[in-house]
């Protein structure tokens, strides 16, 4: 069984309290892009809203690698597909409960359609 990487604490405070995350997709030629992110038991978790062929999520499933910028600091990350249900359970509250204003609660909502679901990805700190 292999050891799991984790941010640091300052880090995870950033993200949590962060409405948007800029991420950049794979190796390739992505540039940085802002997208919502939620924390659940200290882990780091986005979901695409429109799933666009050329986007960041189909990106990360060519290549896993990639960066966030966090507090003026770019970090190395790997892109990790999820799978387990009662964890997806938790993303949805955690997206619901974090982007909950009258504006935002439409797409939070939307995020947790099975479409949307269907591309939960933890990040994690690159080796």
């Amino acid at each position: 069984m292999g050891v799991t990487r984790k941010f640091p604490h300052e880090v995870i405070t950033s993200l949590n309290e962060s409405s948007i995350l800029r991420i950049r997709a794979g190796s390739g030629g992505h540039r940085f892009i802002g997208i919502w992110v939620v924390v659940v038991k200290d882990r780091v978790f986005v979901r695409s809203w429109s799933v666009k062929p050329n986007g960041w999520y189909h990106s990360f499933r060519k290549d896993p690698s990639g960066a966030i910028q966090v507090s003026g600091d770019e970090i190395a990350i790997r892109a990790v597909p999820v799978t387990n249900k009662s964890l997806q359970d938790e993303i949805d509250r955690a997206y619901l409960a974090k982007y909950n204003s009258k504006g935002s609660l439409k797409y939070a909502k939307d995020l947790g359609s099975s479409k949307s679901r269907a591309t939960t990805t933890e990040l994690v700190p690159a080796a």
